[in-house]
């Protein structure tokens, strides 16, 4: 498939964001339960929550490069009964409005006690951040289905699909909290730094089951089953038509193996291996500028790691338009 960098963009900011609000809630829950000696101020969750809006605004922002007419955007929501893609854009602005009530209540200090249970008192911001931890996870889910939904494609139609948008972009938010943590809330590095580690490792392992996997799949058609004709030894030397199409442009990314090959390992470094040495170092010198820059690294590999993930989708149209003359 030709990777569109607008969605490209849209999957990984949309994912950080949502990350990074899932890391932010963890470490209140963690408080909740006494489980943190370090506590954060409502400055550092008002702050974290206007970091992941940004992120999400800016996802939103990148959808509409990818559209034809966006004026007429709203109608993408029409067929939320069947289609992915709409339960994605109705899901993701009620969970950015989440993201905002949850920071706005926090930073205006309006968090009520609702339920007193021994030690343990349950507060307006907690209820908030429930709500917006069950549409964080909803909107990964419809996200990775748009892609995971489509027989036809063998590379995306599986669970490691959905698997891989979820960890991948928890890795990136609990990275990015490690980061954030460092200037606002030392106490809470090592928190959200040892959870970064290790849902970088878990996402690591989730990618590479799909490399594997995807390694070892098997075309279902043939050149042969593409145009009709059961020859033995078909050539094609043309696709019928002198220039570019819809089918060519939309259906195939038209860079070689090589390449392909070489965006694989860029995105296996800096998506995992550069980041994990760099939150093991920054964690254990205490060094902001080491855990930003593991951020900023894993982000950009997440860049390479989306396009390789639509590059790598072999649309069964392209047995067909193969070769251009």
């Amino acid at each position: 498939m030709h990777p569109a960098f607008s969605v490209i963009f849209l999957t990984t900011l949309i994912g950080a964001g949502q990350g990074l609000f899932l890391a932010l809630y963890t470490g209140q829950v963690y408080a909740f339960f006494h489980l943190l000696s370090a506590q954060a101020d409502r400055g550092f969750y008002a702050g974290g929550s206007l970091i992941a809006l940004s992120l999400l605004v800016g996802g939103l922002i990148a959808s509409f490069f990818h559209l034809g007419h966006p004026e007429r955007a709203w109608r993408s929501a029409a067929k939320w009964r069947t289609s992915w893609l709409s339960r994605e854009v109705i899901v993701l602005p009620a969970f950015m409005g989440m993201v905002l009530l949850y920071g706005a209540a926090h930073w205006l200090d309006w968090n009520p006690p609702l339920l007193t249970i021994g030690t343990l008192t349950l507060n307006a911001t907690m209820v908030f951040g429930v709500l917006g931890t069950v549409l964080c996870f909803i909107l990964f889910i419809c996200t990775a289905m748009i892609y995971a939904c489509l027989k036809f494609l063998r590379e995306w139609h599986s669970p490691l699909t959905v698997a891989n948008y979820l960890l991948l972009g928890c890795a990136s938010g609990f990275t990015l909290a490690t980061a954030y943590s460092a200037y606002t809330a030392p106490d809470l590095m090592g928190f959200y730094g040892k959870w970064a580690i290790i849902i970088t490792l878990l996402a690591m392992a989730s990618r590479i089951a799909s490399l594997l996997r995807n390694s070892k799949l098997k075309p279902k058609s043939t050149l042969q089953t593409a145009i009709g004709v059961r020859h033995n030894k078909i050539v094609q030397i043309a696709q019928g038509f002198m220039g570019g199409s819809f089918n060519t442009r939309e259906f195939f990314h038209g860079k070689g193996v090589a390449l392909l090959r070489s965006v694989k390992w860029i995105f296996l470094l800096m998506v995992f291996v550069l980041p994990l040495l760099l939150l093991a170092g920054g964690l254990s010198t205490s060094a902001a500028v080491l855990l930003s820059t593991a951020f900023l690294v894993q982000y950009a590999g997440l860049l390479f790691e989306r396009w390789f993930f639509f590059a790598q989708a072999n649309h069964p149209q392209n047995l067909y338009y193969q070769a251009i003359a």
